[in-house]
């Protein structure tokens, strides 16, 4: 029978029965343990990660290098009663283990097992589901006013985050509260020197100033303080982010002063597995399937990804442009910049994390005479939605946004789901939306959106291994169609890479005499007259797309068609309202009727008069 917990059926899980590891039940089971088995306990701990995320894929690098200093957490703090946050919640693991759900992990990621984030339906030790980096801080802020206002002063509020996520702004703004406020937060400063790549800027050297004490520029820094104290904390460190005991001592020291305290812990990113700390790219950060010794996927002939054809087409045409430029926040090798970053050094910028910073900064480069080409995961441009709006579009500034993750992203769950860019975009005044139905056209509208100055433009695709090149059967202006039978019956519009699941959703239909047409428009804004041309041609009207129905890129059609009176009807197949669990891709799409035969249901319902059903609503948890 599956377990409930808080009321969200988990599938159960196959029994641990290794070491220590099997005796753990919780944080107070931590505790009891004597000092002397704390070595042990890592050792297993380490083991069990490489071989279970190995296994299954995950967040390798990141939990490999904060075993002692989780360890040390719940032998300090007495979770649930007090309260342990991450940032970003990829390092929460070795929590989740010590916190009874060791067992889970033969299904990390897997639908219906656990998240690999933390997550408050799994367990009452996870305040926060954060997966967006430098929120925590302003949560702690947060909960240490509750706590204030609660009457419940006893209780302490921790937040462990990476010096990549510091980089953050929202951290800088928090901080400033904090230490102003003089409540008790305690501030774990996780500093391995990088987020994916090694972190960069003015905070990466101050941090290396505290770890290798020395004058810079010839003038000392004086003794005992540094930003943090400066904003207010007391500052406590650098000590050994694998020394148990060393971490317990200093954060009692930390919980037990009562006021804004910062623990700079070292650490090393993917400790105790070599392939991940020899790993240049980014210490086996994030892996899929592969080997336990090696920390290789196994062999075997792969298909370009997405990502990499946009590496490719981005690297030609800044040999070709002189003035294309291109920034991201911390993600050079995960968005594909690197190959330019390593070709053209001193036209591509990191900015850390900070997204908004980083379209901001675009558009200055943009008004210097620049074509600017931001490359960031979908899920993480709406932490930029005002600046697109207001520092980009605005000004009118040739500004090219490339989302990759867009739609569905499968194993990383409700944050990493790029379903909201396109309900987003489609809102901004000048701003052209690309969406590519295969690699080759991914290439041809990359060099469209950088060709286009009049204002700002986008080009949006999935994760995972790009489509074969799919060719019209003819082009209408900017329209491809890519398929017709029949009479002028259904008019199917398919919005990029949804394209092959639209053409065998035609093809079925086709069989049972019902005439289709499905149309590319290759771009999902502004809408082409074509569109509307072959709207007012046909007597039904179904969008396909793998972002949110609410307000989307089927919306925008349906606003279109209602502006130019052309009143054939219009249905349209998205994504729900609702914050999607994680699971393989192609499932949860046919979950929520994007799927070749719900497709073609959705259609003959949709011509009897009859109810569309979009989605099963398992998955989600409505908004």
């Amino acid at each position: 029978m599956p377990e409930l917990r808080r009321g969200i059926a988990v599938e159960a899980p196959s029994p641990l029965d290794t070491g220590q590891l099997a005796s753990l039940r919780g944080p107070h089971d931590v505790r009891a343990l004597p000092s002397d088995q704390l070595p042990g306990l890592a050792h297993e701990i380490r083991t069990f990660l490489i071989d279970k995320v190995c296994a299954s894929g995950g967040h390798l690098g990141p939990n490999l290098g904060v075993v002692e200093l989780t360890i040390a957490l719940h032998r300090v703090f007495e979770s649930p009663r007090d309260v342990i946050l991450f940032d970003t919640g990829h390092q929460a693991y070795v929590h989740k283990i010590l916190t009874g759900r060791a067992v889970g992990f033969d299904r990390l990621r897997q639908a219906r097992g656990l998240s690999g984030y933390p997550s408050r339906s799994e367990s009452v030790h996870d305040w926060i589901e954060n997966s967006h980096a430098s929120a925590s801080l302003a949560y702690a802020d947060g909960l240490a006013k509750a706590n204030e206002l609660g009457s419940r002063q006893g209780r302490s509020v921790v937040t462990v985050i990476g010096d990549g996520a510091m980089t953050g702004g929202m951290a800088w703004e928090a901080l400033n509260s904090i230490g102003a406020s003089r409540r008790p937060v305690v501030v774990v400063l996780n500093d391995n020197g990088r987020s994916y790549a090694p972190t960069t800027g003015a905070l990466s050297d101050h941090l290396d100033s505290l770890k290798h004490p020395r004058f810079r520029s010839g003038v000392p820094e004086a003794a005992g303080s540094n930003v943090f104290t400066g904003l207010g904390f007391a500052y406590m460190g650098p000590v050994d982010g694998h020394d148990t005991g060393a971490l317990q001592a200093v954060l009692e020291e930390a919980r037990d002063l009562r006021r804004p305290a910062l623990v700079h812990a070292v650490t090393v990113k993917g400790r105790g597995f070599g392939p991940a700390e020899g790993d240049e790219a980014d210490c086996l950060h994030a892996v899929g399937t592969v080997d336990a010794v090696t920390g290789r996927p196994a062999p075997g002939p792969t298909a370009p990804s997405w990502t990499s054809l946009f590496s490719q087409a981005l690297l030609e045409l800044a040999d070709e442009r002189e003035d294309l430029v291109a920034v991201t926040a911390s993600m050079l090798r995960p968005t594909g910049l690197y190959p330019m970053a390593a070709k053209h050094p001193e036209r591509v910028f990191d900015v850390g994390i900070a997204e908004q910073y980083a379209v901001t900064s675009a558009a200055g480069l943009a008004l210097g005479g620049f074509h600017p080409v931001v490359a960031l995961y979908s899920t993480f441009l709406t932490r930029a939605a005002d600046q697109v709006l207001m520092d980009v579009a605005l000004h009118r500034l040739p500004v090219t946004l490339v989302l990759d993750r867009a739609g569905v992203t499968g194993p990383d769950g409700a944050s990493h789901h790029g379903m909201w860019d396109g309900s987003l975009l489609t809102l901004v005044p000048g701003l052209r939306l690309a969406v590519p139905r295969d690699g080759s056209q991914l290439r041809s509208l990359l060099r469209e959106a950088v060709a286009y100055d009049a204002g700002p433009s986008a080009v949006r695709f999935p994760k995972g291994t790009a489509l074969q090149p799919m060719e019209p059967v003819r082009r209408e202006g900017s329209v491809d169609i890519l398929a017709q039978s029949g009479i002028c019956d259904v008019l199917l519009v398919s919005y990029g890479p949804l394209a092959p699941m639209c053409l065998e959703a035609a093809a079925q239909l086709a069989a049972d005499g019902v005439g289709v047409t499905v149309a590319d428009p290759r771009w999902a804004a502004p809408i082409a007259p074509e569109v509307l041309d072959l709207a007012a041609q046909h007597r039904l009207v179904i969008t396909v797309e793998d972002n949110s129905r609410a307000g989307g890129i089927g919306s925008a059609l349906a606003q279109a068609l209602r502006d130019n009176a052309i009143t054939t009807p219009l249905f349209t197949l998205g994504l729900p309202s609702a914050f999607l669990s994680h699971g393989p891709r192609d499932q949860i799409l046919a979950d929520e009727g994007l799927s070749a035969g719900r497709i073609a249901s959705a259609v003959l319902n949709a011509r009897a008069g009859k109810p569309i059903e979009h989605a099963t609503t398992t998955r989600g948890r409505p908004q």
